[in-house]
C-alpha cells in the first residue's frame, strides 16, 4: 500500500537550546519535542518519571464519597461484590479492587461477565448475582457509567453502587464546538444514581487525568484508601499493586504520557522482579523469565494470554491467577491460559481470513462493514482492528446473533467513532467505548442503513489522504550520526506504547548492499553513507526485493538498536520502511 512520508521539523537554534539545557542529544531533542515536550524540565519529569508524579486520587470526582461508603461497609461488616470486565485491563481492574478491600479485612466477591452469555458491561443479570451473594454493595471497575437500567435495578433492591470506569459518559451536549482535546467543558452528563461515579473524564477542568485506564482508575482508588490511616491497608501495600496497573495501562492503549506513563514505567519494575506468583507464572509460558522485559514485549505476549480468557473461555480465571500465592496454582492456570490463547490465534486467523475474502468480494466505501453469521464474538475486536490497519479505514466487523448483529469497531486517527456511533444512535440498540474503539449492536434489518449512514459521516469528516497510511519521522540523520550512545539515549523514552511511539529516524541517498531475504520473509542489506556502513533489517518486508537494486541509492526509515547475537553485540538499524531516493 502507498504510504506518505512525512518528516517533523522544528526551529533548529532552539532544538540546539534544548539539547544543552537538558544535556541530551539533537536527535533526541527532536523526538521529544515532536511529543510535544519543549522544556527543559519537561524533559526532566519525562525521562525521569517518578512516584511524586502520582497525584492525589481525591482529584477524582466522587472519590471522596466512594471512601467514605467503603469505610461505612467496612464498619457494618457488609459484603462486597466487586463487578469487573473480561479483557486485561477490567481483569487487571478487578483485581487491584478486590486485593485492597481484601487486605483491608472486607468480606469480597468478584464477578466478571462472560462475553457470550452476559455480554459487556453491568447489567440487571449482574445485579441477581448480587442479590444471591447477599451483596449490600456493588463496586465496578472499568464499566458501570452508562449502566442506568442495572444501577435503578440494584437500588430497587436495597443495594448500592459505586461506579468506577474511564469510559465516555453520556453526554448532553450544548450549543458548542465539540474540542478534540478532551471533553468540553461546557457539557453536562447524565450520570446513574449512585453513591459515586469515579470517572476522570467527567471532570472537564483536570485533563491530565482524563487518559487513565480502568485498571489506573482502581489503583487511584486503593491510593485513595491507603491514605486513610483508619484502614489496614498502606501505601507500601498499594504500590505493590502497580504491576497489575500497568498491565491494565498498556493493554488499553491509553497514552502513555502523564500519570500513565509513571504507572506503567514503576509498575514493569514489579512486573521484572516477579514477586506475585500469577506474573512469574505468566512471563514463564511467555519465554519472559530471563529476557529483557519491555514494554512492548508484554503487549504482544503476556496481554494476548490474558486477554484470550476472556475471548474465548473463562476470564474468572485470571482473577484467580492474579490473587494467587502459590507458584503450583499460579502455573497451572498460566498453561491453561497459553493454550487457550493459541486456540484463540487459530480462530481469529481463520476470521480474518474469511472477512478478507467477503472484503476482496463486496468491496469497501470510507469504512469497512463486514458480517459473519459464525464469527466468534470473542475475536471480532482484533479483526477489525487488523483490518483498520491493513487498509486505513475505520472497520465493523460484526457477527450474527438471531436478529441481531454484535459488532466490534476500530478506527483511524482522524475519526472519532464514539462521536460516529453517536450519531446513529437512533437505529443501535446499544453502543460504547472510546475515540477509536468501540463496540455496538443493532438489528440485521438495521445493518444496510447503518453502514449508508456511517460511510456518510467518515466521508464528511476524513479528508482523502487520511486514507492514505503515514510514516511519521521523528528526525532526519546521517549515519555517522547513528551510534550506540544515540540507541542509549532512546531507551530512556522506555516505556514505547501508544501516545509514546517507538522513535523512527529517516536518512537520504544510502547505499544498499547484498541484499537478501533471510528467515522466513525478513530483507537484510548493509546501508552505507560516507564511508559509514551499519547493518539492517526489515522483518516481513521481503517484497521489497524485487523493487530495490544494489545500483539504487535508498532513503530509509528506521530504528537503531543494539543486537545480539551469539555472545555478540552490535549496531543494528531496524527497518520500518525503504524506497528508491527521490
Amino acid at each position: 500500500m502507498k504510504r506518505r512520508w512525512l518528516i517533523n521539523r522544528t526551529n533548529p537554534e532552539y532544538i540546539r537550546y534544548l539539547s544543552r539545557a537538558s544535556s541530551i542529544s539533537p536527535i533526541l531533542a527532536q523526538i521529544l519535542m515532536n511529543r510535544g515536550i519543549k522544556t527543559p524540565d519537561d524533559v526532566h519529569e519525562f525521562l525521569q518519571p517518578g512516584l511524586t508524579g502520582l497525584s492525589d486520587p481525591f482529584e477524582l470526582p466522587d472519590m471522596s464519597a466512594a471512601v467514605k461508603r467503603i469505610k461505612s461497609a467496612l464498619a457494618l461488616n457488609e459484603r462486597v461484590l466487586v463487578h469487573g470486565d473480561y479483557d486485561t485491563d477490567g481483569l487487571t481492574a478487578t483485581a487491584i479492587m478486590v486485593h485492597t478491600l481484601r487486605a483491608m479485612g472486607m468480606d469480597v466477591h468478584f464477578f466478571i461477565p462472560n462475553r457470550m452469555t452476559h455480554g459487556y458491561g453491568f447489567n440487571p443479570s449482574s445485579v441477581e448475582v448480587a442479590k444471591k451473594t447477599g451483596a449490600r454493595l456493588i463496586i465496578t471497575v472499568d464499566c458501570g457509567v452508562t449502566a442506568f437500567e442495572a444501577v435503578t435495578y440494584a437500588r430497587q433492591a436495597g443495594i448500592d453502587v459505586i461506579i468506577t470506569d474511564h469510559h465516555e459518559p453520556v453526554k448532553h451536549v450544548t450549543n458548542c464546538e465539540v474540542q478534540s482535546s478532551g471533553p468540553d467543558v461546557t457539557r453536562d452528563f447524565m450520570l446513574p444514581e449512585t453513591v459515586a461515579v469515579v470517572n476522570p473524564k467527567l471532570d472537564v477542568q483536570n485533563p491530565k487525568l482524563w487518559t487513565l485506564s480502568g485498571a489506573g482508575v482502581a489503583f487511584k482508588m486503593a491510593q485513595a484508601l491507603a491514605l486513610d490511616s483508619s484502614f489496614p491497608f498502606n501505601g507500601d501495600d498499594c504500590l505493590r499493586l502497580l504491576d497489575l496497573a500497568a498491565l491494565g495501562t498498556l493493554a488499553d492503549v491509553v497514552p502513555l504520557t502523564g500519570e500513565n506513563r509513571v504507572i506503567l514505567k514503576e509498575g514493569l519494575n514489579y512486573i521484572i522482579r516477579a514477586y506475585r506468583p500469577g506474573i512469574r507464572s505468566l512471563l514463564e509460558v511467555s519465554g519472559l523469565l530471563e529476557r529483557d522485559i519491555r514494554a512492548l514485549i508484554l503487549s504482544f505476549t503476556v496481554v494476548p494470554r490474558i486477554n484470550a480468557s476472556g475471548r474465548i473461555g473463562d476470564a474468572r480465571d485470571v482473577i484467580t491467577l492474579l490473587l494467587s500465592g502459590s507458584p503450583e496454582e499460579s502455573l497451572s492456570i498460566a498453561e491453561k491460559l497459553d493454550k487457550t490463547n493459541s486456540e484463540r490465534q487459530r480462530i481469529e486467523e481463520e476470521t480474518y481470513q474469511e472477512a478478507i475474502s467477503q472484503l476482496d468480494e463486496k468491496g469497501h466505501d470510507a469504512a469497512i462493514v463486514l458480517c459473519g453469521k459464525d464469527w466468534h464474538a470473542g475475536v471480532i475486536g482484533i479483526v477489525a482492528s487488523r483490518i483498520a490497519d491493513k487498509f486505513c479505514r475505520p472497520a465493523f466487523i460484526f457477527t450474527q446473533e438471531g436478529d441481531v448483529v454484535k459488532g466490534s469497531a476500530r478506527s483511524i486517527p482522524s475519526f472519532d467513532i464514539y462521536k460516529g456511533l453517536s450519531g446513529c444512535g437512533d437505529i443501535l440498540l446499544s453502543f460504547g467505548g472510546h475515540r477509536q474503539a468501540a463496540g455496538l449492536r443493532l438489528n440485521k434489518s438495521d445493518l444496510p442503513l447503518f453502514e449508508e449512514r456511517i460511510n456518510a459521516m467518515i466521508r464528511s469528516a476524513v479528508k482523502r489522504e487520511d486514507f492514505i497510511p503515514v510514516v511519521k519521522i521523528d528526525a532526519e540523520v546521517v549515519l555517522p550520526e547513528v551510534n550506540a550512545s544515540l540507541v542509549r539515549e532512546i531507551s530512556m523514552l522506555e516505556p514505547l506504547g501508544f501516545g509514546n511511539p517507538e522513535p523512527l529516524l529517516g536518512s537520504r541517498g544510502l547505499d544498499a548492499l547484498n541484499l537478501r531475504i533471510v528467515g522466513k520473509n525478513h530483507l537484510k542489506m548493509k546501508l552505507r553513507q560516507r564511508a559509514h556502513s551499519i547493518d539492517a533489517i526489515g522483518f516481513d518486508m521481503g517484497e521489497l526485493l524485487e523493487h530495490l537494486s544494489s545500483s539504487v541509492s535508498l532513503d530509509a526509515v528506521f530504528t537503531p538498536t543494539i543486537n545480539e547475537w551469539n555472545g555478540s553485540r552490535y549496531l543494528q538499524l531496524n527497518l520500518k520502511a525503504c524506497r528508491p531516493a527521490a
